[in-house]
Parts: structure tokens; sequence; C-alpha cells
């Protein structure tokens, strides 16, 4: 499989990564969590060329992370806005950040740190079952067939190749 076919598998990992999956999208969503709108304040920002910076942009845009918006008539310029799918990558780009801040910060603690407004506290990212609270760890969850699989399974959409893919997991249920 190529990397210009990742958003083909039948797996929410390899479509997400083929939207986020690039450093520099990540540090331009991280910005615009943090307010940055605009081209020019996003390129000095990042340090990033503008042919890079616009293509990135562009691919937000067509994916439905970004929305583009107009804030200047003459001339035309616009603003990037986090859309709804957007800003559902709020916990993503923290949980990184504080992964780095635990694994990758050099001895000198966190570089930035996240302080909840209602309570005054600096947080931490958790990952917590939805439905009783409990944090989650790999070994407390247990992968299985979804809907999505079993559809296209249905349907004659996967074949043997696309199930020779599948994580072991998934291949006893589908084949």
């Amino acid at each position: 499989m190529r990397w210009n076919e990742i958003d083909t598998q039948v797996c929410s990992v390899a479509r997400a990564l083929s939207v986020v999956g690039d450093r520099w999208t990540l540090l331009i969503l991280r910005d615009c969590f943090t307010g940055v709108r605009r081209f020019d304040a996003m390129q000095k920002s990042l340090g990033i060329t503008r042919h890079r910076l616009s293509d990135r942009l562009v691919r937000l845009v067509d994916s439905g992370v970004l929305n583009k918006v107009p804030y200047q008539e003459r001339p035309l310029r616009h603003e990037y806005r986090l859309s709804e799918m957007g800003k559902e990558l709020y916990p993503v780009v923290l949980s990184l950040a504080h992964w780095g801040d635990k694994w990758l910060d050099d001895g000198d603690g966190a570089p930035i740190q996240h302080v909840h407004n209602n309570c005054g506290h600096v947080v931490r990212s958790v990952l917590a079952c939805s439905e009783c609270g409990e944090a989650l760890e790999p070994r407390a969850v247990t992968p299985q067939v979804g809907p999505g699989i079993m559809r296209k399974h249905e349907r004659g959409e996967m074949g043997e190749q696309d199930a020779e893919r599948l994580p072991p997991f998934v291949k006893g249920p589908v084949a």
C-alpha cells in the first residue's frame, strides 16, 4: 500500500493519518487552537515556506478540518478557522503535547502548561471510558469488528487482499 492510498484502508487510524499525518499539519492545528488564523501569522510562527503552508491549508480545507473565511475584501484576504470536525482534534493535539511533555522535555519540564479556565488548575490529558469514566489503557480495551467492516463485507466490498491486511483480531469474524 502506498502512502497516497492510506485513506482507502478500512481503518480509522489510517484514514485520520491521511488528513493529519504529517508534522506541518499538526503544527498548523496547534497554532489554530491557540488562535492563529491568518496565513502570514502561521508562516511566521512555523517558519514554513509559503508553498508548503498553502498546500497544507488547502488539504485541511478540502478535508473539512478548516474553513476558509474572508476577513478583508480589498484586497481579498482569508483566515482559517477550525470547523466542528477540526475542533474535535483538540484532545488529540493536547494529548500529543502532554506525551511530549512527559517523555521529551529534556528534564526541564513542560515548555507550555495548559490551564483549565474554569478551575484554574494545570491539566493533563486523560483518556477515559465514555460510560464509566475509568481511565483507558491498552490492556483494558478489546478491539472488535465494527459496523463499518461488517457492512463493507456484506456488500462484497472487501476482497481477500483487504481481509489479509486487517489486523489479526478482525480476520476471524469477517472471513
